[in-house]
């Protein structure tokens, strides 16, 4: 089985791989954008994909959302709320007072700005693709620099760690989500999400789709609003609820909201997660 993830080697999303249980013992393939391992599943190349859809801290992943809707064909299968704690890694024998740099994915830089407002005022922030390639960066040969990455990135790439824990809270949770080319079956015990555009001129169509739920008693979970990327003051609205879409209260409800909306992505449901790991 194969199954990729944001790379290079070192990443959170690595880490999220190994304890994931569905894809346990899978061969990991690293992938340098969201976008090429998302089109490498739709491909056949992968069995599955392992991607971040959002933080406690910083909220949705956009780029991947994005993916959801706007290159359909995979499913949610599975979720995981990964535990998050970033470090400042740099070169051996660099010391904090010396960092005018500081690289990472734009999530982490955003996870820790309180620690870059108050440690590191002057430092200029710089964005890469991932924190391991921040870290493989930094241990290149930038002399003023740091990442802010995990600790296997540190172990990976030869660096040490300047600072610990510097994210802005110690409930720094990301939940990834697992792509396949189908979703599970029920459970008992699951998660449904989908995505949906209104007609604009329909006055409280908002209000009517989330009536479909409340009517037979389903609980939402989460919902929100990104551009459609097609005209001003259009929006994709990202749904998940709880219940599996072949429940007949999930079924009966997606009937419902299928009725009521302009058009709708069925994104999967696939068993809900504990708590992080």
């Amino acid at each position: 089985m194969r199954v990729g993830y944001l790379g290079p080697p070192g990443t959170f999303s690595e880490e999220a791989v190994s304890r994931c249980e569905p894809v346990r013992g899978a061969e990991a393939v690293p992938f340098p954008t969201f976008a090429d391992a998302h089109e490498a599943l739709l491909r056949g190349e992968l069995d599955a994909a392992l991607l971040p859809i959002e933080n406690s801290i910083e909220g949705a992943v956009s780029a991947v959302l994005d993916l959801l809707v706007h290159r359909p064909g995979a499913r949610i299968r599975a979720e995981l709320l990964l535990q998050v704690r970033q470090h400042l890694l740099a070169r051996p024998g660099t010391r904090l007072e010396q960092v005018r740099r500081v690289l990472s994915h734009p999530q982490p830089l955003g996870q820790c700005a309180r620690f870059l407002r108050t440690r590191l005022p002057a430092a200029s922030l710089e964005p890469a693709l991932s924190t391991a390639e921040a870290a493989r960066k930094v241990a290149a040969g930038e002399p003023d620099a740091a990442a802010l990455g995990p600790r296997r990135a540190a172990e990976r790439y030869g660096l040490e760690v300047l600072a610990e824990n510097v994210q802005d809270s110690d409930e720094n949770v990301t939940r990834f989500v697992l792509l396949a080319r189908e979703d599970a079956p029920p459970t008992g015990a699951d998660r449904t999400s989908i995505a949906f555009t209104l007609d604009r001129d329909r006055p409280g169509g908002l209000y009517e789709v989330m009536g479909e739920f409340a009517r037979r008693g389903i609980n939402l979970s989460k919902i929100e609003s990104r551009p459609t990327k097609q005209a001003m003051g259009h929006y994709v609205f990202y749904l998940d609820f709880e219940g599996h879409r072949a429940d007949p209260a999930g079924a009966s409800a997606l009937e419902g909201v299928r009725a009521q909306v302009h058009e709708l992505h069925l994104l999967g449901s696939y068993p809900r997660t504990g708590a992080p790991v």
